[in-house]
């Protein structure tokens, strides 16, 4: 009798229902299915009942103890206390679980090409399917199971990405908010085009930087240039008769809105001052005039003659010609002792007198207004000029600094380019020795190399496209100080085996020990395709050629490689096999150390 099959853990027992109908690609016959989940027999357990339950399920039915076995009560047949469900009063049923894994079985996620038994199923692709439909735990979005990584990598919504500038962690969809705010983020200086500037750094660059341009300092009183740090002194000195009539102007704007006064010209007024003056003077003489004629005899003739031309014989004619006025001397003062004249005449020119007065007197005290207002306006132009010259000390004070400043700043930036070229050859130091150390991880001592290729599918493309036609790996070697190899490999074929066949070539490298070596080299050299179910390997093997050049003491890097151009057809990796797991396939290299 065959030895009984031993009975899965308890893990795989207890925490999964039945395989789903749609697995079957067979005809489904009821004594498959559970009679509780109705599904295809995981792990089957039979009641002393008869009936046929899956061990999740049964475990899952007794676990609030005994209960009804609802088949029995289905069937008619229930019966105490042998349609009772409890522990104990139950036991696997082997023969039907082989019976059950020995079914065929298809996947039944969408346009996956898988088929087998459902116990390869449940070994083997269960929860492995590549084309399982299943939600991102971020986004909610449902993906096939062979996309997540690239989803979670690339499309994620709601990936959580690091800042390449400051490395602080943000949601993608931030991104762009996460820019406007990255002290990191590297600006553009817009004046002397420096690029790569860190945020948090460009208030300070643009405080020093020469050729940043800032509006002019009398921008306030209306000077409209923009001019680069470097050229401001220039600006100014070359402006200043601009900028002092734009401040004339502005402080006069400024009195002119304070005191709500038109100022008029001093000479203006003065013109008109002389010409009520000269008005004045006539008027005053015709007055002196009018009074001598009133108190003389003249005037008597002419009444007497009035007189008598009424009642006796004609006298002299009345209109008597007056001696010219007296000329007065030239003055604001009018002197006002004079008979006041009987008649209206007399007092019109009085009072025509008095308001040319009052005219003169309005215009005497305006024009010592406006000589106090001028005064004023001179002393202002000295202010100005008193500013102009401080303005002018401190400009060329300001240019020494300057000077000096931009020796300072260039014998920075020297040094700043100096630590800069430190800089980037250290960096290529640390470079090289991280290559050196993944190199060194990688290294064997023993001749037994395994060479892990993952990406198949796309360096394969590569390889179709031209892109990447061939790949070396990392070298190992003999020992210690023995021979230093590596394989090379073309993933398209090369030469004979072009588009064929995967072709597989041993190269001697260029080694540290090469002198203290025995040369030509002439080990057996085994390379292989490496099954992963560990069934059939592809294997072949050579004896060096010892004439060959690709086996004699290296002179450059690496000699001549040689090896196998037909080794794998490529037929074989197509489709389903199994030396493709997970996008990945092994190379072995094996050196014979017989001899060394």
């Amino acid at each position: 009798m065959a030895a009984q099959e031993p009975s899965p853990p308890s893990s795989m027992e207890s925490n999964k229902p039945g395989f789903p109908k749609k697995i079957l690609g067979n005809k489904l016959e009821d004594k498959h299915l559970c009679n509780c989940c109705h599904n295809i027999l995981r792990r089957p357990i039979q009641a002393q009942c008869g009936h046929r339950f899956c061990s999740y399920c049964f475990n899952r039915t007794v676990s609030n103890g005994p209960q009804k076995c609802n088949a029995c009560i289905k069937e008619d047949i229930f019966e105490e206390p042998t349609s009772i469900l409890k522990q104990g009063c139950a036991f696997p049923d082997n023969a039907v679980r082989r019976e059950v894994e020995s079914l065929s079985a298809d996947c039944i996620n969408e346009n996956c090409p898988w088929k087998g038994t459902i116990k390869e199923y449940e070994l083997e692709h269960e929860g492995k399917c590549e084309f399982m439909i299943i939600p991102c735990p971020s986004c909610k979005e449902r993906i096939r199971f062979g996309e997540q990584e690239r989803h979670n990598e690339r499309e994620c919504p709601e990936r959580t990405l690091n800042c390449k500038y400051c490395k602080e962690p943000f949601h993608f969809k931030n991104i762009k908010a996460h820019d406007e705010i990255c002290p990191k983020y590297p600006m553009i200086c817009e004046g002397c085009a420096k690029k790569k500037i860190p945020r948090e750094k460009y208030v300070d660059h643009i405080k020093f930087c020469s050729k940043f341009r800032t509006p002019c300092r009398f921008h306030v009183v209306g000077c409209d240039m923009s001019v680069e740090k470097e050229k401001i002194h220039d600006h100014e000195r070359a402006f200043a008769y601009e900028h002092l009539n734009l401040l004339l102007h502005y402080i006069m704007g400024m009195k002119v809105s304070m005191e709500g006064l038109q100022p008029q010209g001093l000479e203006t007024a003065g013109h008109k001052l002389v010409e009520l003056q000269k008005s004045l003077r006539e008027l005053e003489a015709r007055v002196s005039q009018l009074s001598t004629t009133s108190s003389g005899p003249p005037v008597q003739g002419a009444a007497a003659s009035s007189s008598s031309s009424s009642s006796g014989p004609p006298g002299p004619p009345a209109s008597v010609p007056l001696p010219p006025p007296p000329t007065l001397p030239p003055t604001l003062s009018v002197s006002t002792s004079f008979t006041p004249l009987p008649s209206s005449v007399g007092a019109a020119l009085e009072l025509q007198l008095h308001s040319e007065k009052t005219k003169v007197a309005e215009l005497g005290r305006r024009c010592t207004e406006l000589e106090v207002k001028s005064g004023t306006f001179e002393n202002v132009v000295c202010v100005l000029n008193r500013e102009v010259e401080r303005f002018t000390t401190t400009m060329e004070a300001s240019n020494r600094q300057h000077k000096l400043d931009q020796d300072k700043i260039e014998a920075l930036s020297n040094k700043v380019r100096q630590l800069e070229r430190t800089v980037g050859l250290k960096d290529l130091t640390v470079a090289e020795m991280e290559g050196r150390l993944r190199e060194m991880a990688a290294t064997t001592f023993d001749g037994v190399f395994i060479w892990r290729i993952s990406d198949f599918a796309k360096k394969r493309q590569d390889a179709i496209a031209g892109r990447a036609p061939a790949m070396f790996s990392p070298a190992f070697y003999t020992s210690k100080y023995g021979y230093k190899m590596c394989l090379r490999i073309y993933l398209n074929g090369d030469g004979t085996g072009r588009g064929t066949h995967l072709s597989l070539f041993f190269v001697v490298m260029r080694g540290l020990s090469d002198a203290l070596l025995k040369w030509p080299f002439n080990q057996k050299v085994t390379l292989m395709l490496l099954d992963q179910s560990n069934r059939e390997h592809i294997i072949d093997a050579f004896r060096p050629d010892v004439t060959s050049s690709s086996f004699q003491r290296p002179v450059s890097e690496m000699n001549i490689a040689s090896g196998c151009p037909l080794f794998c057809p490529l037929s074989k990796l197509d489709g389903k096999n199994s030396y493709i797991r997970d996008d990945t396939i092994f190379i072995k290299a094996i050196v014979d150390l017989t001899g060394l």
